[in-house]
């Protein structure tokens, strides 16, 4: 027999909201004190999309085209704001389609090698969110960062409820990716010595 205390948990649930609202929004501030301009306006706005995707991603192992959208077209207005905007634009649309292709490879080869699904389509148009968004060294700090914290979290998941790992459990990638874009974003202006 399970019990049940909906009060308890609709106090943590508001607890989690509250603190999830609070790390968004100081993601958002963080974002306009880094580039106080119209780029980092467009920054602060990805932040909701990011911390959206993630979150579904991590509930229901899925990730929204209409987000994903979202994200790549906040990225291209920001492209846009470069001071030669048609090498900015230019620059994210080869960023995007480079990453997006590289995480279409690594699926297409997973499927053939496993005969399943290792990555969703989800996953390959976040990349292209991320590809626009960032240079290629802040692509792969992201990717090594999500992919670092995803294993970790799954690992330490597996530790903490006693059981083994198995090559068969699914993780919700999106759920790790989407942060860490907006930390190799970060990255970029850290590297750019904007901060």
């Amino acid at each position: 027999m399970s019990l049940s205390f909906p009060a308890m948990r609709s106090a943590g649930d508001r607890a989690g909201k509250a603190a999830l609202a609070a790390v968004v929004a100081a993601a958002m501030a963080a974002s306009l004190a880094v580039e106080p301009s119209i780029g980092g306006l467009l920054a602060a706005a990805l932040v909701p999309v990011l911390a959206a995707i993630a979150i579904i991603d991590g509930r229901h192992f899925i990730i929204p085209d209409s987000l994903n959208a979202l994200g790549a077209l906040l990225g291209l207005a920001a492209a846009a704001t470069a001071p030669e905007p048609l090498n900015g634009l230019l620059a994210a649309v080869l960023g995007g389609a480079g990453l997006a292709l590289v995480f279409l490879t690594i699926r297409l080869g997973y499927r053939a090698l496993r005969g399943r699904d290792g990555l969703g389509l989800g996953d390959v148009k976040l990349a292209a969110v991320a590809g626009i968004w960032l240079g290629v060294t802040a692509m792969a700090v992201a990717v090594e960062i999500a992919a670092l914290t995803g294993l970790l979290a799954y690992g330490v998941s597996r530790l903490a409820a006693g059981s083994a790992v198995r090559v068969r459990d699914r993780l919700p990638f999106g759920l790790f990716f989407a942060p860490a874009i907006w930390i190799g974003w970060l990255f970029d202006r850290w590297s750019a010595g904007l901060m």
